[in-house]
């Protein structure tokens, strides 16, 4: 991966929670090396997977191995067995590698256990109806924030994204938000992860991260005006569902052009901190 993807914008997902973006040092297993109960060759197959980026189609075992950092010959053996168990599909006239209907599988046995979609979606459109942004439920994947319910605004100009869409945990405000309201020690293995991607654009991505910290604890949102992108703004606010689920947040973005930071801070805030509170008061501990 490179440095830059930390502040590059993802591509609309046509398959949901099917694909993904590059992870950082690839092939390079966080682990101790006395973990015996540690799978190595699991740990590879789900590399291989999680190698799809949104928006791609089809993958070489080359193109894999380069991603994996792992010699191809390796790559071949974790293929062949993943298209057997219908978590990869060949496509014979190319000999290239697409997602299997097993990972949707997983994808969809996940959604259906976030109840807190069904909760929140009717309280997300009226706010994107309100806003007329883009309003999103996201929770952590490794280095992203990735969306498992989205809602849309009547605006024209919104953010192209949808369930499945992957932002940056560093740059973007539902990353941010996450960042701000994680347990310390989870907040400082993803910060570390960051920082060790990137040293010379670490310094500028910490301060953001601690800016969004005061402003999440203090203003009730974290935010991130042009830091994603130079055209892009966006808040967010981070909450503990309940019922053994991952922390998530709800994140309100768009065009810079239709949403102004005073219009998002003035207005979409307190109905945002609203929406959250009310999510919380509502679903079941």
């Amino acid at each position: 991966m490179k440095p830059s993807d930390l502040l590059a914008p993802p591509q609309a997902s046509a398959t949901p929670l099917a694909a993904a973006v590059p992870r950082p040092r690839r092939g390079a297993v966080a682990r101790p090396k006395e973990d015996r109960h540690f799978v190595t060759a699991l740990a590879r197959g789900l590399e291989v997977l999680a190698c799809f980026r949104t928006g791609e189609t089809t993958l070489s075992n080359q193109e894999l191995a380069q991603r994996c950092r792992l010699p191809k010959s390796t790559v071949s053996r974790l293929t062949l067995t993943l298209t057997r168990l219908g978590y990869l599909i060949h496509v014979g006239e190319s000999g290239r590698y697409r997602l299997g209907t097993a990972c949707l599988a997983l994808g969809s046995a996940m959604l259906t256990r976030l109840d807190v979609r069904q909760v929140a979606r009717p309280l997300m459109q009226e706010l994107a109806n309100f806003s007329q942004a883009a309003v999103s439920l996201g929770l952590r994947d490794k280095l992203s924030m990735i969306y498992v319910e989205h809602c849309r605004g009547p605006a024209v100009l919104t953010v192209t994204l949808d369930v499945g869409s992957r932002m940056p945990v560093a740059t973007s405000a539902i990353g941010r938000a996450w960042l701000a309201a994680a347990p310390p020690d989870e907040r400082e293995a993803v910060m570390q992860q960051v920082r060790e991607l990137d040293d010379l654009a670490w310094p500028a991505l910490e301060r953001g991260i601690l800016q969004a910290r005061r402003d999440h604890a203090e203003r009730g949102v974290a935010c991130s005006f042009g830091d994603w992108q130079k055209d892009v703004n966006g808040i967010a606010r981070a909450f503990d569902p309940g019922n053994g689920l991952p922390m998530m947040a709800i994140n309100v973005g768009g065009a810079a052009s239709s949403l102004p930071e005073g219009f998002l801070m003035d207005e979409v805030r307190p109905r945002l901190i609203a929406l959250v509170n009310e999510l919380e008061s509502t679903l079941p501990r």
